[in-house]
């Protein structure tokens, strides 16, 4: 049987699978969309019950201007392929996009582990293949705030589209704190902040035999009351609802990952967030810094320097 591990709040839903080989999980959409993201290994997703096929430029649902997203498009039953990857730290995966009211098995002949990241939805969209070529990686921060962000789901007009899921990956190099400054997004102020609940989900790089530790801060903010402080190894995920969150903390050592699960009530799908005025400050000392040169992974042997302007 697979193992299967299970997380979800209002809006935002989230699934881990350990697959032993040749192992199926039956999952049903339900009200929600989901996307399949290999974390280790490679799988096989059969979709059915997908939504209609809205022809080569669909047009977005009228509560935002969605991304065209990309891959294959169509109605019955489909299968993706995906390549996956040997584990988190080994670049962007390719995954699927399963829509509200669907169903689908995820089979993985060597095994591996694999997220559904969800979100409650309105509209069906159709049920898509993400290639992780396309992928968009950014470097966030600099110095000890360097981190890595791999937006396969991110909002936006360039993004992926979906109906209210917002999600992406983050990576950390041991030492760095990552969701720095503190930030939330837990109320409705157009163009300023968008109410969005949040799952953070982590994987942390071991030292040998020492398994991987870090740490995840969330403050109550005016808008909420949530205050955590929480020790975090692989296979934790931390839920906010609400309130301040970061630091998200790597130990010297042990690279830190974390998968972000968001969707709220707003109208339109975005991510606009608002610094904790204590700590905002930090993002004027970055222009000076460099982005940490352990980054971005993988590693490639000869990397050029990074110009990316600090966020």
């Amino acid at each position: 049987m697979p193992v299967v591990s299970e997380w979800g709040m209002e809006w935002t839903r989230l699934t881990v699978l350990a697959l032993e080989p040749g192992e199926v999980y039956a999952h049903a959409c339900g009200e929600a969309e989901w996307i399949v993201l290999p974390l280790s290994g490679a799988a096989t997703v059969h979709c059915g019950g997908s939504a209609p096929d809205p022809g080569p430029d669909p047009a977005p649902p009228a509560s935002e201007a969605r991304g065209s997203g990309g891959g294959a498009r169509g109605s019955g039953p489909q299968v993706f392929e995906l390549r996956g990857r040997a584990g988190v730290f080994d670049g962007p995966s390719d995954f699927a996009y399963l829509p509200r009211d669907g169903h689908a098995e995820v089979t993985s002949a060597d095994g591996g582990r694999f997220a559904l990241a969800g979100a409650r939805c309105d509209n069906a969209l159709p049920a898509r293949y993400g290639p992780a070529e396309a992928v968009p990686v950014e470097l966030r921060g600099a110095g000890q705030c360097s981190r890595q962000v791999n937006n396969f789901a991110a909002a936006g007009p360039a993004g992926f589209a979906c109906d209210r899921l917002i999600a992406v990956e983050v990576l950390t190099p041991g030492g760095n704190w990552s969701s720095y400054p503190p930030h939330k997004h837990d109320e409705h102020h157009p163009g300023e902040e968008s109410r969005l609940e949040e799952i953070y989900y982590f994987e942390i790089a071991p030292h040998g035999d020492t398994p991987g530790l870090g740490y995840q801060r969330v403050s109550p903010s005016p808008a909420g009351k949530t205050d955590v402080l929480a020790e975090v190894r692989t296979g934790d995920a931390v839920l906010i609802p609400d309130g301040w969150h970061g630091p998200s903390i790597a130990a010297p050592g042990h690279d830190m990952y974390y998968l972000n699960v968001m969707a709220g009530p707003g109208a339109s799908r975005e991510w606009l967030i608002r610094d904790h005025p204590d700590h905002g400050w930090i993002r004027a000392t970055w222009p000076g810094q460099d982005i940490d040169p352990r980054l971005p992974y993988p590693k490639a042997p000869e990397t050029a320097p990074q110009t990316e302007a600090p966020r």
